[in-house]
């Protein structure tokens, strides 16, 4: 399998022929779509899920599906068997690719703020995309997606989240409003110039591709 960085939260994945796009939101560019066979989508947010987007690769290509929640699913009406609602514990399969599903809410921005739901995406027992929540799977994970940045994170919290998942290595994913300066400051701190984790972490430019 090989992963692809895209704009932000968004990361294709790819078997042979086959393509898995996962979270490509409004700081995604929409060649993110082209030859796709599935997407998939952790939670409502813009970054995360652009309707006009999404709906414009669906017409484009009528055997493209959607994997998603039930908040995401009630703004995507007349897609029929095209669209498909999962949760928390499903086992699935996609494009040939295995997937289960972990988690329920998004990370609380702030007390005042309600909760919407989100749910983390493990593909082929290999990459876990945790969507904006810091969602500890019930099983080994070999590459961890880590959101670098958002406005309910801490840093500090980060460190613990690779420290708990301890998969074999980390990305970083949702850095798209991070200036190069950021980047280098959290980088460091979830790599060789913070506390430590037992996960080598890495980020990569939108475009990059590595084999996993």
């Amino acid at each position: 399998m090989d992963l692809t960085k895209h704009g932000h939260a968004c990361v294709v994945l790819g078997d042979g022929e086959r393509r898995l796009v996962i979270d490509p939101g409004a700081f995604t560019d929409p060649a993110a779509f082209d030859g796709a066979d599935a997407v998939l989508i952790t939670h409502e947010h813009p970054d995360h899920f652009e309707p006009q987007r999404l709906r414009a690769a669906l017409d484009a290509d009528p055997a493209l599906e959607v994997w998603t929640n039930g908040s995401v699913a009630a703004r995507l009406d007349g897609l029929g068997g095209r669209l498909h609602v999962v949760g928390d514990g499903d086992a699935i399969t996609v494009a040939g690719f295995d997937v289960r599903v972990h988690g329920e809410l998004h990370a609380e921005i702030h007390p005042e703020i309600p909760r919407i739901a989100n749910i983390g995406f493990l593909v082929d027992g290999q990459v876990f995309h945790p969507g904006d929540a810091l969602t500890v799977p019930d099983e080994p994970v070999a590459t961890l997606l880590v959101p670098m940045h958002a406005p309910w994170s801490r840093t500090a919290d980060l460190i613990e989240y690779v420290r708990a998942v301890h998969a074999d290595q980390a990305y970083a994913v949702h850095d798209g409003l991070l200036n190069d300066a950021g980047l280098g400051v959290v980088g460091g701190l979830l790599g060789e110039r913070g506390p430590g984790t037992p996960t080598p972490f890495s980020r990569l430019v939108p475009g990059d591709t590595v084999e996993l």
